[in-house]
């Protein structure tokens, strides 16, 4: 039924959640359609839909995405565009509501111009309507092609909240509910060398505490992850220079550390969003940035993030592309926890008003808008590993337009690419929480960004994941430092982008910057241990920024000042090319 780039997906993740319930077995069990325990699942399904017609794109964009085995969520829930709401001929065709067999579903494989009766695909043993979302998929038409006809759940369900498919699939394009005796059960084949060494990776994890750095946790994740799960966290733009570089700028920094102080106690508590006075206090300057997909690692996803965030009192930064639903996180908040919300604008504006007054209404602390990525990076380790002819851009011999982003582009068609410096007005037209423009890689812009009356900057460039030779942040900030420092006082300035110890932590504030983010190394934390493997992450940094500060002379980061830095000459390293997939990342 799929591909052997989807079966060697889904023994992969077969063999980590499988190692996750401490029993491994060399043959993977055999598969079958999940089908619905509930008689009253359409009729649910018809009422939250009435109320919520947000359409197809959020709850199934996943769904041509599976097919070509990178597992992934798209738009976030509440940024879903309203598709046409007539019904469709094919909901029409089962009136009765009786049980349909897959043998009918196979046959709607094909779109009606093309001689075929439609399109349809299976979740948990429900039959939905697809034939009208096809062109409206951000990721283009044909992996929803390929995939038609067939029963998607095992790709599906993993990466999806369990409320993605009645909060945004309009009840017409519910057909019904598949025949169980008509599902064939599925095999799966031998396990591969590949998966073999994977599952026993997992089973012999290293405890917690033997992992001593954030290099760490990624090395363990290498060892566990697909290969599309790896891919996807550390994939980079073009030849991901940038990437490198964002952590080698730390290196041109060195410290002036003061000698003979009182250092016994130290204090890194910092006050984060607080440019109307009404801040909140953080153990740490470090904060989760959003970062998209958790659940291709650990099955409790973000999750993980933001319990562990809670529990050492920092931020987590919610991304738009999560794979857990958004009240889900914030349900699992700890009493008065901040979270910080990204926000992608969608070309449908509504769509993202709704979510703008929802997670004002949710007690969010501030909303982060994205300004670096109006189009994807070109991620060339994240499409080598899709495997997929059609979306490199050969299909069936033709050329077609070739598409820059893999998983990252198939996410991304929402994004508004028109965003302009006018449309804060309309921001602050519609939500009253703080305003932070993540993506700032010039000083010029933060100028602007202070113009405009935005709370505050995060100096980033996506990871290294958009533009390649974009500057790095931790340059950008010393820029900023030297040309412009009373912009310190009029924006709260963030950093992301390359940071793995302790002393990179100071280095940022030492500069000027209120906190710094990290992306990947929670997402490798939790991909190997869970919420245990992000509270670990937090109190390795926790203990370098004290003993940091401890050898300096410190003891409380408004210690830390720009005297206390030395920058060396800038110097840029090129990276050579090569013609194989990365395996390092750097």
């Amino acid at each position: 039924m799929f591909s052997n780039a989807v079966k060697a997906s889904i023994r992969s993740r077969a063999s980590g959640s499988t190692v996750l319930r401490s029993s491994a077995p060399r043959r993977l069990p055999q598969r079958t359609l999940h089908t619905s325990s509930s008689s009253g699942a359409a009729s649910r399904l018809s009422s939250t839909a009435s109320s919520n017609a947000k359409g197809l794109v959020a709850g199934l964009v996943g769904l041509a995405l599976l097919a070509s085995a990178l597992p992934t969520r798209s738009v976030h829930n509440d940024q879903a565009r309203a598709p046409p709401k007539q019904v469709s001929p094919a909901a029409a065709s089962d009136p009765d509501g009786k049980l349909i067999s897959m043998d009918e579903v196979a046959t709607y494989n094909k779109l009606p111009s093309e001689g075929g009766k439609g399109l349809w695909v299976v979740i948990k043993g429900e039959v939905y309507d697809v034939t009208e979302f096809v062109d409206n998929h951000p990721g283009g038409r044909n992996i929803i092609l390929k995939n038609a006809g067939k029963d998607v759940t095992e790709l599906y369900e993993p990466i999806h909240p369990p409320t993605a498919l009645e909060e945004n699939l309009e009840a017409s394009k519910h057909i019904g509910q598949v025949d169980p005796s008509t599902v064939k059960i599925v095999q799966a084949g031998e396990e591969s060398e590949k998966d073999r060494k994977r599952r026993l990776a997992r089973e012999n994890l290293p405890s917690l505490g033997t992992v001593l750095n954030l290099d760490d946790f990624e090395r363990i994740a290498e060892s566990i992850l697909s290969d599309q799960a790896w891919a996807y966290y550390a994939s980079a733009a073009d030849d991901e220079i940038t990437k490198a570089q964002n952590r080698a700028s730390f290196n041109r920094i060195v410290f002036r550390p003061r000698i003979l102080r009182a250092i016994g106690q130290v204090d890194s508590s910092v006050k984060l969003i607080d440019s109307h006075g009404t801040g909140v206090d953080c153990a740490l300057p470090i904060y989760v940035s959003p970062a998209a997909m958790a659940k291709l690692g650990h099955p409790d996803g973000e999750l993980n993030l933001t319990r562990g965030a809670g529990k050492a009192a920092i931020i987590q930064g919610i991304s738009a592309n999560a794979s857990v639903g958004l009240d889900e996180m914030l349900d699992a908040r700890q009493k008065d926890q901040p979270v910080i919300y990204q926000l992608y604008v969608n070309k449908d504006r509504a769509a993202s008003e709704r979510i703008l007054r929802k997670v004002e209404a949710r007690g969010v602390s501030a909303v982060m808008l994205t300004v670096d990525a109006p189009v994807m990076g070109k991620r060339e380790r994240d499409r080598r590993v899709k495997g997929d002819e059609v979306e490199m851009g050969v299909d069936h011999g033709k050329d077609v337009k070739a598409q820059g982003g893999g998983v990252a582009q198939a996410i991304s068609g929402y994004i508004d690419p028109n965003l302009t410096w006018d449309d804060i007005a309309w921001f602050r037209n519609t939500c009253k929480l703080p305003l932070y423009l993540k993506g700032i890689q010039t000083v010029e812009d933060v100028e602007l960004a202070a113009q405009h009356g935005v709370e505050g900057v995060v100096l980033s460039n996506h990871g290294g994941r958009s533009l390649e030779y974009s500057p790095a942040p931790l340059d950008v900030l010393v820029e900023l430092r030297q040309r412009r420092p009373d912009l310190f006082d009029k924006v709260e300035v963030f950093l992301d982008g390359g940071v793995r110890r302790g002393t990179d932590v100071l280095k940022a504030v030492a500069l000027g910057a209120k906190a710094v983010g990290l992306g990947r190394p929670f997402l490798y934390a939790q991909s190997g241990y869970g919420e245990a493997g992000v509270t670990r992450a937090i109190h390795i940094l926790q203990d370098e920024i004290h003993r940091g500060m401890q050898l300096l002379g410190v003891t409380s980061l408004d210690q830390l000042t720009p005297e206390m830095i030395d920058i060396l000459p800038r110097q840029f390293f090129y990276a050579v090319p090569k013609a194989e997939q990365p395996t390092s990342s750097a």
